[in-house]
């Protein structure tokens, strides 16, 4: 069995502190009024973007707030115009938001490595892979983070409904109000009816997880295959369940910050993205445990074929990204282009940047067969991977809370710093608790021999 070494345990809980302390801060300078806020972006703009920055007033997109604004604005500031003071409020909003949406982006990104792996999981144990066995302890271990990741974004979602913070616009009764687009899908966008899907996705998950595990367990102390056969009944069932709700997730918990916009192709987006970050972190989870002394049966050829896999998905997730930019950049209708226009001139370099670390990187280290044997080269390009997979969801969220304003600093640091941490310390908790080998699975001795 894993032994869960005393100098994990204190890397992951300093991690969590470290993340806890910087995430503090953020909260506490955030800026609590329109002169605060004014102060801290001129300082700002000052150190990291230059002069010109200053006069960047408003995301593309950001119709929504200038009409909340607009309305209220003379009970804000009365000796100021009105546009003055809809951009003063804007921008309070916006720096109020940074330490909320780097939270955020940090807990979507690591939940998102366990819900890609379980999704992994549940197609081997319903395609009846026999390859991939050996690796089914990593993969349980990893979702053990689901549970309390998704319970971070379900808090998360809750305090949103408070009105404690900025993230969703459209759950601000004065935006409403005065935005027909939004009244007109006020009956799927709606705090309580979020909230109640939100519960219903998190324990769909979290119940697969927990009886899958529970039968994979019992079938190593069974005589028979019956563990065996209702683990692949409810993974083809949880298959079917999942398609569906992950698609709904990505459009309550990703896509409605931006509440005018929408794509069909979201949801497949952002399932590619997860996929290929969770099939990554089961390669590095196995690869370390490997260079333990632990997984010895495990060959270059189980290494191989995740490594394909990091391969094939991620040119998925590019032909899922260059469908959904081209179709919408080519028609160049403004409420969908807007979303492409505001990316491109805010975040430039996160932008392109996440392209060729989601394409090009993965597509020069692993498109040769035998660098996908070499566990460091598979080490080194799954880490640009899953930092790329970040900066993905970090575009998808931030330029709709925080707009221009958005900077590399200890709230986004921070929030990397304590989810990894939470995450390490519960992955491989859970991975010391049983036997690293699921010995009584029916598939095992094929996926010992495994050759390719």
């Amino acid at each position: 069995m894993y032994k869960f070494t005393k100098n994990i345990k204190i890397f992951s809980l300093t991690l969590i502190i470290l993340g806890a302390l910087g995430l503090g801060y953020g909260f506490y300078s955030a800026p609590s009024s329109v002169e605060e806020a004014k102060a801290m972006v001129s300082n700002l703009h000052e150190d990291s973007h230059g002069d010109e920055s200053l006069s960047h007033d408003i995301d593309k997109n950001e119709v929504i707030h200038k009409k909340q604004e607009d309305h209220s604005s003379s009970s804000v500031l009365d000796s100021h115009s009105s546009e003055d003071s809809s951009h003063d409020k804007h921008l309070l909003n916006q720096l109020q938001n940074r330490p909320w949406a780097a939270l955020y982006v940090a807990a979507l990104f690591f939940m998102m490595l366990s819900l890609g792996t379980l999704a992994f999981y549940a197609i081997q144990r319903a395609s009846q892979a026999g390859w991939s066995p050996i690796l089914f302890r990593v993969m349980e271990g990893i979702t053990a983070y689901l549970f309390p990741g998704t319970l971070i974004i379900l808090i998360i979602l809750i305090l949103s409904s408070m009105h404690l913070n900025h993230l969703f616009v459209w759950m601000d009764p004065e935006v409403v109000e005065h935005d027909e687009i939004i009244q007109a899908k006020s009956g799927y966008l709606n705090s309580p009816f979020l909230i109640a899907r939100a519960i219903f996705y998190i324990l769909g998950w979290n119940l697969y997880r927990y009886y899958s595990r529970k039968f994979s367990l019992a079938q190593d102390k069974s005589n028979d295959i019956s563990n065996h056969v209702k683990n692949f009944k409810i993974s083809a069932g949880f298959l079917a369940f999942f398609i569906v709700t992950e698609s709904m997730m990505s459009w309550d918990w990703i896509m409605s910050v931006d509440p005018h916009w929408f794509s069909t192709l979201f949801g497949w987006y952002v399932f590619a993205s997860m996929f290929v970050s969770g099939i990554t972190t089961i390669a590095l989870v196995t690869i370390y445990l490997k260079s333990k002394g632990y997984l010895e049966k495990v060959n270059d050829n189980h290494i191989h074929d995740l490594g394909k896999f990091m391969f094939g998905v991620s040119i998925f997730w590019a032909y899922l990204w260059f469908s959904q930019f081209m179709l919408i950049w080519y028609a160049n209708i403004p409420e969908e282009v807007t979303y492409f226009i505001t990316r491109i001139e805010d975040y430039n370099v996160p932008f392109f940047g996440m392209i060729a670390l989601n394409l090009i990187f993965p597509f020069l280290l692993l498109m040769n067969s035998d660098y996908k044997r070499v566990n460091w080269f598979i080490v080194m390009t799954g880490i640009i991977i899953l930092i790329g997979h970040y900066i993905d969801v970090f575009n998808m969220i931030m330029p709709a809370t925080v707009g221009d304003q958005w900077f590399i600093g200890i709230p986004e640091i921070s929030g990397i710093l304590f989810f990894s941490g939470l995450f390490i310390y519960v992955v491989f908790n859970s991975l010391s608790k049983v036997p690293l080998e699921p010995s009584g699975d029916p598939l095992i001795k094929e996926s010992e021999k495994f050759e390719y």
